[in-house]
């Protein structure tokens, strides 16, 4: 195992007081419609809107003097970049976010609110990524990576913690999984604390990277493609450190979810559970919804994020499921 338990117990000292310790509740339709006790957890309510703040956080403040006087820099889909931000600008160092143009524009405003700098390079995490490794070359700045990073895993992984304290006879996680890093982090606390809990990892049909790589037994590159769960796009990395390794050993299935079945949970999050979900954030619920993961025990859902754009989930939520590849290709 490359990331230690004792790892995340101080990560949760170390962040404590800068991120919420976010509400876990009882999901009153969902538990009505499966028969058994399900929570959610909603990280969704988070200060930045995702579950990312508290990795970057971690590793922000893990930093020695130096490398936080240079600034730091990371690609992002969205929301790390937003995490990163707003952890860079309560210390007070440089960010500077690299972005492909896949990244939906409330998204990129929001970052830009926070004082970070915005690289638009390709059509790719991976685009995005040759330009961070530019700037760690040219400029020095410290990269601080969206998830295959042993601080920022660290500090997802105090959600696991939170999450059994607060549903201690929990049987079954689910998990949103892109490129691993809240997976990890989580599958570690969890399995550290109850070694025979049910962990799933969720994400879409559309490019889904570490699914792919799990298949293949190994880190694969994987075309990205537009998804309403664009929060998970992206590739795991083919010299993928940690995260690969910690999904594989320690997580017990990974299912995809379809367009239809994220914009259909995304409606139910909003008309059922009154909650305004992402649709990266809203797979777990896709994933019951289809029983495609069936329960015979208590569960939680982690609710991941909230940073959709809003026309976008008026749209959904009024009964349509966007086609964003068709929409991408003629706009």
């Amino acid at each position: 195992m490359t990331i230690d338990f004792a790892e995340i117990l101080l990560a949760r000292q170390r962040i404590a007081g800068r991120v919420l310790r976010t509400p876990q509740r009882n999901a009153v339709a969902l538990s009505a419609r499966l028969g058994v006790p399900v929570q959610i957890k909603c990280e969704h309510h988070q200060t930045t809107g995702s579950f990312k703040l508290r990795g970057a956080t971690n590793a922000v403040l893990a930093l020695d003097p130096a490398q936080r006087d240079a600034g730091v820099v990371a690609a992002s889909t969205g929301n790390h970049g937003r995490a990163l931000a707003s952890a860079a600008r309560s210390a007070g160092t440089r960010a500077v976010i690299c972005m492909s143009r896949l990244v939906p524009a409330n998204k990129v405003r929001a970052i830009e609110a926070l004082g970070a700098e915005i690289h638009i390079v390709g059509n790719s995490q991976d685009d995005a990524q040759l330009e961070v490794d530019r700037l760690v070359s040219e400029a020095g700045l410290t990269q601080v990576p969206p998830f295959d990073h042993a601080e920022v895993i660290a500090g997802q992984g105090t959600l696991g913690l939170e999450m059994l304290e607060d549903a201690p006879r929990t049987t079954t996680v689910l998990v949103p999984l892109s490129g691993g890093g809240l997976l990890a982090g989580v599958a570690l606390a969890l399995r550290t604390l109850n070694p025979a809990i049910r962990i799933i990892g969720v994400t879409m049909e559309r490019g889904a990277a570490m699914r792919a790589s799990l298949d293949a037994g190994r880190p694969v590159a994987v075309e990205e493609l537009p998804t309403l769960a664009d929060s998970l796009g992206g590739g795991i990395g083919l010299e993928n450190r940690h995260t690969f390794g910690m999904v594989r050993d320690l997580v017990d299935e990974v299912v995809l979810v379809s367009e239809a079945d994220i914009a259909a949970a995304i409606r139910s999050a909003y008309f059922e559970e009154g909650e305004v979900l992402e649709g990266a954030a809203a797979v777990g619920i896709a994933a019951l919804h289809t029983g495609k993961v069936t329960l015979t025990g208590p569960a939680v859902v982690l609710l991941s994020g909230k940073n959709i754009d809003m026309d976008l989930h008026r749209r959904i939520v009024s009964g349509e499921t966007p086609d964003l590849a068709a929409e991408r290709d003629h706009g």
